[in-house]
This record gives C-alpha cells, structure tokens and sequence, in this order.
C-alpha cells in the first residue's frame, strides 16, 4: 500500500508540472461541502490512504502533509506511517495551519492549486486572505483525479424516494413558500442550494447516493417565480416525477447547473458560503451574490411537531434493540466467542427486526480495550479484537429509521474493572449529568455550557478533543448544524425542537476509551421575570451500564438525576420487551444508592 501511496503521488505531481502549479490543496469534501460524501469524490482517502472523515492533504514539489483533527490523531499516524505523508495534528501548539505551512514551504508568486468544485467559497476566500501578503496564487483548475484516478467509482444514480408527509409533517409546497419568504425579506430573488440534507429536507425526498446519509447528488435553485432541481434524470421515478410536477418543482440535468447559472436573470443570488467555489465563479460573473447562511439549516434543525413524535418513537424501538444487545452481550462474554465485528453484526441484526428501520445512521465505532481510545475508531478484519470478560467496551452506534435517526454511546463493563476505570467512568458520567440536568436561557448557545461536561475531567488536568454535542437530522445526517456544544465558539444559539448530542469522554492512548452519549430535545422549560428558559429532554431510552461508577463519586443530586432516567428507560421499554428481558432491563436500572448530604 506505502508504494502504491507513492505512485500515486508521484502522478499528482507530474500533472501538477504540467500545469506549473508548486502545491495542490485535496480536501475531504465533494461539490455540495458533505462531512461523508460519495466514493466517486473520495479524493483524499485515495491518495494518502488515510481513511478518516476529516482531514485536508496538501501536495508540494517534494513534500505532502495531512492535516486532521484530534479524533483521528492515532489512526492517522498508524495509517499514514511510512508513506512520505507528514502527519499535522490541527488544534495542537505549535502546529502550523494549511496557510502558514504554504507560506514556509513556497516562494513569492507560486501557484497553488485546488479544484474549485471541492472547495467551499468561504474556505478558498479565507486561504486567499491569509496568504495574499506573500503573493501566492490560488488557481482553480479542472479535477485532476479524472485523470490520474483510473478506476475510480463511477457517481451514484439510484432512485430517489418521496418521504412521506406522515413523517415529515409539513409539505414540500409549503417548505418551498417558507424560503421564498425568506427572498422577499432578504431582497434577494434567488438561492443556490447546494447541501444534500437541505435539499432532501425541503423537498421531502431521500436518497441512497452516501454511505449512512439518505441523501442524493442534487442541486436546488429556488426563485419567486419556480424551482428547479439539478439531478441525473434516471433517478427520477415516475412517482417521484409526478410529485415534484404536483410541487411545481422543475426538473433539469445535473451538470447542467453551471449553464444554468450563466442563464440566471436574477438581479441577486444567495449562495451560502458552503457553495463550492466554482458555482461561486460562475455566479458572480452574471449576477450579485449575497453570501448569507442558507435559511433551511435553521429550519431543518428546529423539528416540527411531526418530527419530534417520530424522534420520540424511533429512540423507543432502537432502544428495544440496545436492551437486546445489551443483555445478549452480556450474557456471552467470556462464554463463546465474540469479536468487534460480530457484536456489530448483531447490533445491526437485531436493528433491523425493528419497523421502519433503513440502516445505520454511521459506521458503528466498536473499541474494545485500547481501541477504545481512538475517538472514530473503525475495526477491520486485520484489527478486529476479540472480547475478554473485562475492561471496557466502547459502543458508539446509531440508525436510522424513516422516523427519526439515532445516535448513542453507551462504554460497557465487560467484567473486571481497575479502580482508575471506575474512576474515570464516573467523571464522565457526572459531566455528562451536569449537561443534561441544565436549564439555560435564552439565547445561550452550545459553547457556553460546553464546560459543564469538561468541569470534573478538567479538575483532574483531563481533557478530550472532540465536541461534546451535534444536531442530529431527522431521518437524515447524524451530523447537522447550525448549533454545536463545543469548546470552540459557535455562536448560534439552542433553541426549543433542536436535537442535539451529549457525549463527554475520556481517552488513554494504548489503554481504554470511554464516552457516554444520549440525544437529547431542546425544550421549554419555564418563563421567568428573567425571561423564557429552556433544558433537555433525554430522547435515546438505554441502561447507563452502572458496574462502572465509584457511587460515592456522584452526589444526591447527581444520583437521582440517574435514578430518574432509569426509571423513565425502564418504563418506556418494558412493554416493548419479553418478560426475560424485561427482568434483565429491572436489574440493569435499579436505583442507584442516594447518598445523604
């Protein structure tokens, strides 16, 4: 693999000769600016062989560097070991960003290269800033894999599929007003949008075009006066045509967007800075753009009514599913064999018994033992590990249904535990309480009440790298924004029928890894002379595996936060469950001893 990696590189650079370009910049996104993307646009993946989701390469004359964030520190280095690849841990000190990097290793006047359709406009826009002082020049060429990527996977042309509005809860008809709203407020006549989810969400159509993500390869352009969806015709259904026509949504070849956008007769265009920078181009060229936040990423993240019911009802059947699994695996550890990739295997079985179910929200992260303490750890057939009856097993899994989508960690004992285990587990469980009991105001966003889940680990000099929460699409990608609960600001604030994730961890490189994780409902909580203020409702309904806490550790408060949600997990599930496992789910949430203050 280290010499095809080489060759490989060895061929971008030729190209990159011809075209007199000193460094090429490859990102891990495609055209519509997707965190998992089509294979056909897995451009990075291939040339340096490190597999992550996250992670930018940037090839010069004679050096390459990747740059990846702190979940795929350990297998970057594992994977990129030996392939000529420089390895740069983002967010470290000392690490020089992609720009600085640039600005060491070329000289006044050289030529960067990028392929615009993969590069967001806020993302080039930015590098083009930063670098500007020292006369470098970004230059957008045509995608250079087309080239040296022989056989490389063709794009995805499966049909698409309405979702019904049974589960939506609002038409694709008056979605489509809302955002012509959105035109007439803002003066603008016309929006690109180019994000896969958005586009799925306002049309009500799903997808199967990315691994995980019920999506398709699409553009929408939305006017006062008529809508037109950029797709591959063949995976337009009948059906699917009929509904659209009923929208009064056009239909248009997807390669045509380009055309379609020197045609465009709009005096303004909003395109979000996700755009891809060559639509960007091309745009700019006959039309003003405003370069504003796609309105949909809002409207998307509040769930409706509809929405919310389904949430609540698909974490019921998935956590049906986790108690079978959880009582199936504990049952057999340590009595017949089982590896990483089988509990998998039966994790997605007993899934898919449930109704409406439609496949996993992301690859399941398995980490038994010391990988558990790769944060997006992956088994394969050559690391898959076998399970012993101690340590930790770190269980990070989810799917989707055509309901709701989950997304749910649970670190489980697999018998015999040090006490700096236990210790440990406990942190993070009482940072993860602290987050879940708060009540906040109005206007507080994710960044501000990050610290609640660190606090404890923080006491201690422990930290971890990732964020501590997500939105999470419904039936959608588990991943969605516009909010975060992360120690790096992001500004837009938690508001009532958002999603979002709880998932503080504690990682020791080589040993174990542990995270707890629920998805959780942003909801009113109560309206003081102080203003409105809101707090979480726990949706994923699972035991807290409780052979892991040091109960002296937590306080009253504390414990009966976890009394409570196991009371509430018992009650929930229970009628959905045999009487066996109804006895094991008792066992699994008895109330943990009160301590007395």
């Amino acid at each position: 693999m280290i010499e095809t990696i080489s060759r490989r590189v060895d061929a971008l650079r030729r190209l990159m000769k011809s075209q007199q370009l000193a460094a090429f910049i490859i990102p891990s996104t495609d055209p519509h600016s997707g965190e998992y993307i089509p294979e056909h646009w897995e451009s990075r993946k291939w040339i340096s062989g490190f597999t992550g989701s996250a992670g930018t390469v940037v090839v010069a004359r004679d050096k390459a560097s990747l740059w990846t964030d702190s979940r795929y520190f350990l297998q970057a280095a594992e994977q990129l070991e030996g392939s000529g690849i420089t390895l740069f841990k983002s967010g470290l000190p000392g690490t020089p960003s992609i720009a600085e990097w640039l600005r060491r290793e070329l000289k006044e006047g050289e030529r960067i290269g990028i392929d615009g359709t993969v590069n967001s406009v806020s993302d080039v826009e930015s590098l083009q800033q930063t670098i500007r002082p020292d006369g470098l020049q970004i230059v957008s060429i045509d995608d250079p894999f087309k080239l040296i990527w022989t056989d490389r996977p063709a794009l995805p042309k499966n049909p698409v599929f309405i979702h019904p509005l049974q589960y939506a809860g609002v038409s694709c008809k008056e979605k489509l007003q809302q955002i012509k709203q959105y035109l007439r407020r803002t003066e603008a006549d016309g929006i690109l949008l180019s994000a896969l989810d958005e586009i799925a969400w306002t049309l009500n159509l799903r997808g199967n075009d990315v691994h995980c993500n019920p999506v398709f390869i699409s553009y929408l352009l939305i006017t006062e006066k008529n809508s037109t969806l950029y797709i591959y015709e063949e995976k337009i259904t009948p059906e699917v045509g009929n509904y659209l026509a009923a929208c009064s949504v056009e239909i248009a070849p997807y390669d045509s967007i380009q055309e379609a956008l020197l045609r465009y007769s709009g005096k303004s265009l909003i395109l979000p800075p996700s755009t891809n920078y060559a639509l960007y181009l091309t745009a700019s060229s006959v039309s003003t753009i405003k370069q504003m936040p796609s309105p949909v990423t809002e409207m998307k993240a509040i769930k409706n009514e509809t929405e919310i019911k389904g949430f609540r009802q698909a974490m019921k059947r998935d956590g049906v599913a986790m108690v079978k699994f959880l009582k199936w695996l504990k049952e057999s550890v340590g009595r017949t064999s089982l590896t990483e990739i089988n509990i998998d295997r039966k994790l997605q079985e007993l899934r898919s018994e449930q109704p409406l179910y439609k496949g996993i929200s992301f690859d399941t992260i398995a980490g038994y033992g010391a990988h558990g303490a790769i944060v997006h750890y992956e088994a394969t057939p050559k690391t898959d590990a076998p399970l012993s009856a101690k340590g930790f097993l770190l269980l990070d899994s989810g799917a989707q249904y055509k309901d709701g989508t989950t997304d749910i960690t649970r670190t489980i004992a697999l018998g015999e535990l040090t006490q700096e285990q236990k210790h440990d587990y406990t942190l993070v469980l009482k940072g993860f309480i602290a987050l879940s009991r708060i009540e906040f105001p109005h206007g507080t966003c994710g960044t501000q009440l990050d610290v609640l889940a660190r606090q404890y680990m923080w006491k201690e000099g422990i930290n971890y790298g990732h964020g501590t929460g997500h939105g999470v699409g419904h039936y959608l990608n588990v991943h969605e924004g516009p909010h975060q609960i992360r120690m790096n600001h992001v500004g837009f604030p938690l508001l009532p029928g958002m999603t979002v994730t709880n998932e503080p961890g504690i990682y020791k490189a080589g040993r174990y890894g542990i995270r707890t994780e629920n998805t959780m409902l942003v909801i009113f909580s109560r309206e003081t002379e102080f203003g409105r203020f809101y707090r979480f409702e726990p949706l994923t309904l699972c035991p807290i595996d409780q052979s892991g806490i040091l109960p002296e550790l937590l306080s009253a408060d504390e414990t009966a936060w976890l009394n409570n949600y196991h009371h509430n997990v018992y009650e929930q599930l229970a009628p959905l469950l045999t009487p066996e496992e109804q006895n094991w789910l008792k066992q699994a949430t008895t109330p943990l001893y009160i301590k007395n203050h």
